[in-house]
């Protein structure tokens, strides 16, 4: 049996400018993972998984690919199948059935998820396991493009920045590619590894060391968010050609490269700095679109953080899930935390995981 594990994500910076091709973001992998079985079966495969109730799904083949028995509107797994497949047909490798199981550490005893990035998660793992399944014998990077066409071919919109943290583990800098340009590859029926090996506008992906004089701190507000939803509100702003929105571009792009140079030489207090600034372009971006970014739990959470001495803000698209705060060593924890009791918010006890794997191009 093959088993693979990929960790849960967090964005501490760019969220929503990091969906157009080039914009920078930061984000970090953190210590909660998602694991994926595969275990070699004979005439037909299964996927067992908690999402899809009791019953396993079951998959097959014929002249035309993969073929699954049923499916669900936003089915990562399934979508990474069919793509692995592809590439594997493309390389000639021996077309084995295979069960595949999936476990994951995140979301609570309850079900509910943290925000963690469990659909990217569970597509880097299965792309690993299938990799070693296969014998591949891919790259990180390209493990991760394999991840971000599957996951394209669900969501087109998808930044990819979650998929980029689970692979490639601990901070990282990240922009996205041209999806359009590889949903249209896609579409055109374009060999797999074709697309895998072409340049990728837009994409960018470096490693940023951890500052040694703050901490990464976590809360949720137990409340789910949609993050295709909220995303979905503030692109509409961009196809009518909002000056809003290409204010918050070029503002959201200045600030991410204050935060990551200010990281990288652990400048704590300008880091501090571009938090605020990026919370309040998210705060102006959510009143401009008409969406709830920062909810009133988010908003407890972050003026606790305040209060204590750090800066923090929504991760993600916000509207529930979770806030992160970056702490000062001297900031005074205990009482955010005690704050963030009070409001319902709790503190998910997380760490920012070693890197992973070379961040290869």
């Amino acid at each position: 049996m093959i088993t693979t594990h990929a960790p849960g994500k967090l964005f501490v910076a760019g969220e929503y400018a990091v969906v157009e091709p080039g914009q920078p973001s930061v984000l970090v992998a953190v210590d909660r993972f998602l694991t994926v079985s595969v275990d070699e079966s004979d005439a037909f495969g299964q996927v067992h998984s908690e999402a899809y109730g009791r019953l396993p799904v079951r998959w097959t083949r014929d002249a035309t690919g993969v073929r699954i028995d049923r499916t669900t509107p936003y089915d990562y797994v399934l979508a990474t199948i069919t793509i692995v497949d592809r590439l594997r047909a493309e390389l000639g490798r021996q077309d084995s059935f295979f069960d595949l199981r999936i476990a994951s550490e995140l979301d609570d005893r309850g079900g509910r998820k943290f925000g963690l990035g469990s659909s990217a998660a569970v597509t880097v793992a299965t792309v690993q396991a299938l990799d070693e399944f296969y014998d591949l014998r891919l790259s990180a990077m390209e493990r991760f493009r394999l991840a971000m066409l599957a996951t394209v071919s669900v969501v087109p919109t998808a930044s990819g920045g979650d998929l980029a943290a689970s692979t490639f583990g601990g901070w990282i800098g990240y922009s996205s590619p041209d999806r359009d340009a590889l949903v249209r590859r896609l579409g055109e029926g374009a060999a797999i590894g074709d697309v895998l090996a072409e340049p990728w506008e837009g994409l960018h992906v470096a490693r940023i060391e951890p500052p040694a004089s703050a901490r990464l701190l976590v809360g949720w507000t137990g409340a789910p968010a949609s993050t295709e939803r909220l995303v979905d509100r503030v692109l509409t702003m961009r196809e009518t050609g909002a000056q809003v929105h290409r204010d918050f571009l070029a503002a959201s792009r200045d600030q991410v490269s204050l935060l990551t140079t200010a990281l990288q030489s652990d400048d704590v207090p300008a880091a501090l700095d571009a938090i605020r600034a990026c919370r309040s372009l998210l705060r102006e971006l959510g009143a401009a679109a008409g969406i709830d970014i920062e909810t009133d739990r988010l908003r407890a959470l972050c003026d606790a953080a305040e209060r204590a001495g750090a800066a923090a803000k929504p991760s993600g698209a916000g509207g529930g899930d979770c806030g992160i705060a970056l702490a000062p060593l001297d900031a005074d924890v205990q009482a955010m935390h005690r704050a963030w009791e009070a409001d319902d918010v709790r503190h998910l006890t997380l760490a920012v995981t070693p890197p992973r794997s070379d961040v290869d191009g």
